[in-house]
């Protein structure tokens, strides 16, 4: 498995319930193939979003995103976790 970042830079209309569905539709779905959206943020003015993703490939990632809702993200951005020391 690997952990992506995915940016969605200008989703139009966003809202929080509009995110929280769509977060919610990537659940339902995610399992089908191996993959976990952890976490989401987003900024309703500029329209941005951001989604933490462990999934086994970033193909993966981006077909649970185009069959749950079909907001594809702009990037899918390898991350790796970081840990500050002493926190």
């Amino acid at each position: 498995m690997a952990l992506f970042m995915d940016v969605h830079n200008k989703v139009e209309g966003l809202t929080a319930d509009a995110v929280a569905g769509a977060h919610a539709k990537d659940l339902e779905i995610q399992g089908q193939y191996g993959v976990d959206y952890k976490q989401y943020w987003f900024d309703e003015d500029s329209g941005k979003v951001f989604c933490l993703v462990d999934a086994p490939d970033a193909e993966s990632a981006e077909r649970v995103h185009r069959e749950a809702h079909g907001l594809l993200a702009d990037q899918l951005i390898p991350v790796q976790e970081g840990v500050i020391p002493g926190h």
